[in-house]
């Protein structure tokens, strides 16, 4: 089941344990699974990531469409489900207002329309209510779920040290 990425998942490797001086071939292995039809993201996605001046917004800006797919009929009819899920939930008004404003929802709705597998750093907090969270909707909505360690291992990433 191919896999489709938060911006937390590209923001938090190159500011920490995969930073593209220290572990390019983590950036390598994405554009490699992307190539294969197994790692993707989405357009509102790589728009989060290009409002910054740095290497991973050049990054973004320079794999396009081929990473960063267009929402489709099918992901703007499950986004439908998305905001209704959202809407009729226990969550703060405030918080409801700032998850639908963003990729988020988006990314869940696109991952529900075409069978992929939700990657993301957040985690599900049972009772909630400050914030709209990933995991929470994607368990409501049956949408699988994962966090960055789980697609490596599950994709079989392996990235070993070379000399030099």
């Amino acid at each position: 089941m191919p896999y489709l990425l938060d911006s937390n998942i590209f923001i938090q490797a190159k500011n920490e344990y995969y930073g593209f001086d220290i572990c390019p071939g983590f950036w390598a292995w994405l554009e490699q699974q992307n190539q294969a039809g197994q790692v993707f993201s989405i357009d509102r996605v790589q728009a989060e990531l290009i409002r910054y001046s740095d290497e991973l917004s050049q990054w973004a800006r320079d794999l396009g469409n081929g990473f960063f797919l267009p929402l489709d009929p099918p992901a703007i009819q499950a986004m439908t489900e998305v905001s209704r899920w959202v809407q009729a939930a226990p969550y703060r008004e405030d918080a409801k207002r700032v998850f639908l404003s963003g990729a988020d929802p988006f990314l869940i709705a696109y991952a529900k329309a075409h069978g992929h597998t939700v990657v993301s750093h957040e985690v599900y907090v049972e009772g909630e209510r400050k914030r709209v969270k990933i995991p929470a909707v994607c368990h409501a909505l049956d949408v699988p779920y994962v966090r960055t360690f789980s697609m490596l291992r599950q994709a079989g990433a392996k990235f070993v040290l070379s000399p030099g």
